[in-house]
């Protein structure tokens, strides 16, 4: 069995990307790459093609984190179809989700901060705006954290 996680954020190149490499670098680390498949999107259709962030490449790049074939994609209605979970960064972006998400599709569709319960920041403010991608580093580590211990729990992998 393979899980199937897909971040999603406002225009795809600063906190979904950043989400999928780091979540990508914490299931290689726990030794899951074969049984967890990553990717990510965007709600808006802005940057569609453009590769990450220049902030989001330097998080990545000081992690170790290959961004190079990373291309910013729109979120389709497949995705909720092809996914388990569809993880959001703030409450623009659920709500937006809630409304592509198809009635009959059972995808997990949570916040990312969901899965990390004892921050007090509950939504991954983004960088574009705000310039702070460190905070958005370390909010977005301690939510794939988070979420890998679930994952791990709910498929006993």
């Amino acid at each position: 069995m393979v899980v199937r996680v897909l971040f999603v954020c406002l225009g795809n190149i600063c906190r979904s990307p950043m989400a999928e490499g780091m979540f990508r670098a914490k299931v290689d680390a726990a030794g899951l790459t074969d049984q967890i498949r990553i990717d990510s999107a965007a709600t808006g259709n802005w940057n569609l093609g453009n590769p990450p962030h220049r902030g989001t490449q330097q998080v990545l790049t000081k992690h170790g984190i290959d961004h190079t074939q990373m291309r910013a994609r729109l979120i389709d209605q497949d995705d909720f179809a092809d996914f388990d979970y569809v993880i959001g960064m703030d409450g623009s972006n659920m709500k937006d989700l809630e409304a592509l998400k198809p009635l009959e599709s059972d995808v997990i569709l949570k916040k990312l901060m969901d899965f990390a319960p004892d921050e007090k920041q509950q939504e991954v403010p983004d960088p574009y705006y705000t310039g702070n991608f460190d905070e958005t580093e370390r909010l977005v580590s301690a939510g794939c954290e988070g979420l890998l211990r679930a994952i791990r729990e709910r498929y006993s992998i």
